[in-house]
């Protein structure tokens, strides 16, 4: 009897030509069958974003042996809609988001495309992880996540993960990783984020940027400590977002 392998879906926030989720695919294909469906441009900020006013279109670019790539012209969400409903023949083993060109440490969670893939993963009952190296360029080395990615996709598909959470794993820039911390996600503050221009035209005009701040550096429990002192981060992270240690104060406001 043949023994089926097990089977990934991968997206991403960078588009399917992007140079991480590409490597995540050679790093996996011998693990597992890959599915692909990302978006055909970069999507980064779009979170948990789906399209609800545009239809939707889905392009193959590469079938072989247990790999096919596909592009959607929607959100990283979109995608792993799409895959699930139209490509996917059967449910995936597991979602991935990324590799994730830039860190989704700290509130990044809460912008993240590439967490928008695996919480959408998560929220469908598929164990899922997002993968993200702290370097934004286009040429970024991935080779050294390779045994780590691996080691911790491998767990996941032995043993699966509770109900509700996913994994954001988050790896430094370093020359050599200082080793893994399970850590919670630092609070911390974009600020500065719109820069005005005014256009020659004669109106004004705005850039998203702004730069970002560890409100609690000296904290050791944190995504953000992690990277900084070369640690490999993995930030359990949970869907249900009910704040429990408040209900009882907000009970008492109505008796309740």
């Amino acid at each position: 009897m043949e023994i089926k392998r097990p089977l990934l879906l991968i997206s991403n926030d960078d588009g399917y030509q992007a140079k991480g989720i590409n490597c995540l695919i050679d790093m996996l294909k011998d693990i597992a069958d890959i599915i692909v469906c990302a978006p055909d441009d970069a999507r980064s900020g779009y979170s948990c974003a789906f399209s609800a006013g545009i239809p939707l279109r889905l392009n193959l670019h590469r079938k072989e042996q247990g790999v096919e790539v596909w592009s959607c012209n929607g959100t990283p969400v979109d995608c792993v809609k799409m895959a699930l409903a139209n490509i996917c023949k059967r449910q995936p083993d597991m979602v991935i988001g990324g590799i994730n060109h830039g860190d989704n440490a700290s509130v990044n969670t809460h912008y993240s495309g590439t967490m928008g893939v695996t919480i959408e993963g998560c929220l469908k009952y598929i164990p899922s992880v997002a993968f993200s190296l702290c370097d934004q360029h286009a040429d970024a080395d991935f080779e050294p996540l390779r045994p780590y990615v691996r080691e911790i996709t491998q767990r996941v598909l032995n043993e699966g993960l509770p109900k509700g959470v996913c994994l954001n794993v988050n790896f430094p820039l370093v020359p050599v990783y200082q080793g893994v911390k399970v850590c919670r996600m630092a609070f911390g503050t974009w600020y500065n984020e719109t820069e005005k221009h005014h256009h020659s035209r004669g109106y004004d005009y705005w850039w998203m940027i702004g730069h970002y701040r560890n409100d609690e550096p000296e904290a050791e429990d944190t995504d953000n400590w992690a990277l900084h002192h070369g640690y490999i981060a993995i930030t359990p992270t949970q869907i249900d977002v009910t704040a429990y240690q408040a209900m009882d104060q907000i009970s008492s406001w109505f008796n309740v």
